[in-house]
């Protein structure tokens, strides 16, 4: 799903913003509940918790309370954090898959080395949030959900997973 370029220039002030942002740790503490995932909110950048943060309260608001997916909305993006993603890089993996999908699908294949490095880490974050998550204890509902968080969805939804995994990606693409 293609997000505009103005979602994403909105996306780039909330990141420039970020560290200056107070965050409800209890709120988040409460949901995740375990301490290894709250040690894993912890290990990403300000920027991408407060993403966590804003699509789990975009869900909410939606009406959703799956205790599994808020703490996929929280952790979803956690395995970006093995490499981590400056705003650069991130702003020249939007540029690249708007203008060669293809081409940066290829080039996103192998190590997080090079000129490649932005690439593969935003290509395969979700496998390594879904490892990060599973690690930590989370459930095999919210790994599933992490993991696939950038899949298509059969549309319409054939099932409660696909149901919130069409959540998670619409409050993605909103924040």
């Amino acid at each position: 799903m293609s997000v505009p370029l103005s979602q994403r220039f909105r996306q780039m002030g909330w990141a420039l913003t970020a560290p200056f942002t107070p965050l409800d740790h209890g709120l988040i503490e409460q949901t995740l509940g375990a301490a290894a995932l709250v040690a894993l909110f912890e290990r990403m950048r300000p920027s991408e918790r407060l993403h966590g943060l804003r699509v789990m309260q975009t869900l909410k608001a939606a009406g959703y309370d799956h205790p599994d997916l808020m703490v996929a909305a929280l952790l979803h993006d956690v395995g970006k954090s093995r490499y981590g993603l400056n705003l650069l890089d991130r702003v020249i993996i939007v540029i690249l898959r708007r203008l060669w999908p293809a081409w940066a699908k290829k080039a996103a294949q192998g190590s997080p080395n090079g000129w490649r490095r932005a690439l593969v880490i935003s290509e395969q974050h979700p496998i390594w949030s879904a490892e990060d998550l599973k690690e930590a204890g989370a459930s095999p509902l919210a790994v599933r959900l992490a993991r696939c968080h950038a899949n298509p969805v059969a549309q319409p939804p054939q099932n409660e997973e696909d149901r919130l995994l069409a959540a998670l990606q619409w409050a993605d693409d909103l924040n």
